[in-house]
């Protein structure tokens, strides 16, 4: 791996570790929530509290009296459970979304710089083949690529292909 590669990796693992630093107790919180309860073992455990609770209250443990035979406390207690996980999924999604939304904005300006590179470059091969006396094939689309994009104009466009597209 080259040392730029090495550098840029590098430099990403200190961004993300830096970000999760920066994060508060409550992202945290809702952040390890979100992982546990998206994970198997929160399955597993869910299973046995729920099938033991079932168990208990329609009395198939002889000796342990049923505190809940309607289930109606189970169905509260699931309702009460369903509403704060969305809730930290929907926290854990919201912080996911604001680091995507950085990380294309990162994309979009990287793009730009290395499209305005690349036209530099074409511009400067055309004058030195045009200074050493080198024919270039002629070429359309030679002229177009030789201009700076406009993201402006290109997003102007995207909007109203995407305009025309629904109507």
């Amino acid at each position: 791996m080259n040392s730029v590669l090495s550098r840029n990796i590098a430099a990403l693992h200190g961004k993300q570790a830096e970000e999760a630093g920066r994060a508060n107790l409550q992202d945290r919180l809702a952040e390890t929530i979100t992982a546990f309860s998206g994970s198997m073992a929160f399955v597993y455990v869910h299973i046995v509290l729920v099938a033991s609770w079932i168990a208990v209250n329609l009395s198939l443990f002889p000796g342990v009296p049923a505190f809940d035979p309607t289930f109606v406390i189970l169905a509260t207690f699931a309702s009460v459970e369903a509403i704060f996980l969305s809730t930290f999924v929907l926290i854990s999604q919201n912080r996911a979304a604001a680091q995507a939304k950085r990380q294309a904005q990162l994309d979009l300006q990287t793009s730009l710089l290395a499209e305005h590179e690349v036209t530099r470059l074409l511009t400067l091969t055309i004058a030195i083949a045009k200074r050493l006396g080198i024919e270039e094939a002629e070429d359309p689309n030679l002229n177009e690529l030789e201009r700076d994009v406009a993201p402006e104009r290109v997003l102007d466009e995207i909007t109203r292909k995407g305009t025309e597209h629904h109507l």
